[in-house]
């Protein structure tokens, strides 16, 4: 299961309340969720910042950092988004399986 996904965020958006200080440095916790459609921007889901248990059950607003867009997997878990130019990845882009040919090695 391997996809390449590709991200952009607003830095102004990020909450400074959010932001965790750990041992190897600062850390934002967000959420990617992947869509089963692009939108009409070729996006298949947003960046946010992740929200507390607190923070869902009071329905308070999500902050969205941006946009995710797979543009390369190996077909096991998602599909690439169309490009904005209306056909599909190159085939070098494209999912291939790998083909294992049987042999008599003792390994």
């Amino acid at each position: 299961m391997a996809s390449i996904i590709k991200a952009s965020i607003n830095l102004n958006e990020i909450p400074k309340h959010k932001i965790i200080d750990g041992k190897k440095g600062k850390y934002l916790p967000i959420t990617i969720t992947i869509n089963d459609e692009v939108d009409q921007f070729g996006n298949q889901g947003p960046v946010m910042v992740e929200q507390s248990k607190e923070e869902r059950d009071a329905k308070a607003a999500k902050v969205y950092l941006g946009n995710v867009k797979v543009v390369w997997t190996n077909g096991d878990n998602v599909a690439v988004a169309p490009r904005a130019d209306g056909g599909q990845a190159p085939q070098a882009q494209q999912a291939k399986q790998p083909s294992f040919v049987e042999d008599d090695l003792p390994f």
